[in-house]
């Protein structure tokens, strides 16, 4: 197929972009920059730097390349930016996401894949969370992706628009090529391994007196290498709906730094911090939908493995894509 994929040179999208090559598909990357890196795109892949708040580049991009299926990671991801800057968020993960909607209707794409993400949900009221729980976002982040989620399921309702809407979980992991570089890094593997690699003093717990087993967060991680191949899987035709995505299995901040200890054999020095605003204590996934429907599984359900993966790559990129 000729799949357009939005955001090809971040994180997950530059590894989706490596898995949809390695598979065959003919890819274009559409990427702004502001937060991938040309060095993250595929060679095998066309590459169109672009702004998908340009309507009409949008629209002529997606025409032009004869898409058949768009995948949709370009956003703004920062929990606590979306806080004090609702404004952006709603404008880049709204309004632009708008103008690629509008585009596979004008183009007749068939199938529109969004990354959306578990911050949809806010508190949940149990863990696992499947599906079908309320959504309730506790951040401008989380309401951003929810009401594309809504715009989605209009499309297909209004325009016939086949759309599969993935709900992350905690994305982590590298492959060989591809790996984890933000110009600002908020997640916890990429900087705890900054403490291993000597790149900084200390990593940071915000916050220690959650309702969790030690007091600090738990989270659902799940390799960036499995996201990845569950947006090949959804390529296929008639399937329609959202996911979650994650391995069902929550680890605390402290459990993840213990991880890193073990794995890279050094010191990793700990500061506890208040909490951060807009974290929910505890976010679980039940992928069962996605096993069912997509017969998707995981194939680094541990957290070892998914924590080695990142190391042997942080290790030979310690700069990153300026390595």
């Amino acid at each position: 197929m000729n799949v357009f994929v939005t955001g090809g040179a971040g994180y997950i999208g530059s590894i989706c972009v490596e898995a949809l090559c390695n598979a065959g598909h003919s890819v274009t990357v559409f990427d702004n920059l502001s937060e991938g890196h040309r060095k993250a795109v595929d060679p095998r892949a066309h590459w169109i730097e672009a702004d998908l708040a340009d309507r009409d580049r949008t629209i002529g991009a997606v025409a032009e390349t004869k898409a058949e299926a768009i995948i949709h990671f370009a956003a703004n991801a920062l929990v606590a930016e979306s806080m004090a800057d609702p404004s952006k968020y709603f404008r880049n993960n709204v309004a632009s996401a708008l103008n690629l909607a509008d585009a596979a209707v004008a183009a007749r794409v068939r199938k529109f894949v969004f990354s959306s993400s578990c911050a949809t949900y806010g508190p949940p009221e149990r863990v696992p969370i499947e599906e079908s729980m309320p959504q309730h976002p506790i951040n401008p982040y989380g309401e951003s992706k929810l009401m594309f989620e809504k715009i989605l399921n209009w499309y297909h309702d209004r325009y016939g628009l086949e759309f599969v809407a993935f709900r992350f979980f905690n994305a982590a992991g590298a492959s060989e090529r591809y790996g984890e570089d933000h110009r600002v890094e908020t997640h916890l593997i990429p900087n705890v391994l900054r403490v291993a690699l000597g790149q900084k003093p200390h990593v940071e717990i915000l916050g220690t007196d959650y309702p969790t087993p030690d007091g600090t967060c738990v989270r659902d991680y799940i390799h960036v290498a499995d996201l990845a191949d569950a947006h090949r899987l959804a390529l296929a035709p008639g399937l329609v709906g959202h996911f979650n995505l994650g391995t069902s299995t929550g680890y605390s901040v402290r459990e993840v730094i213990d991880t890193c200890h073990r794995i890279s054999g050094r010191p990793i020095p700990v500061v506890e911090q208040p909490r951060r605003e807009g974290d929910p204590p505890s976010l679980i996934a039940s992928a069962d939908k996605a096993h069912r429907e997509l017969g998707w599984t995981p194939k680094y359900p541990k957290l070892e493995d998914i924590i080695r993966t990142a190391w042997e790559w942080h290790r030979a990129h310690p700069r990153g894509y300026s390595s």
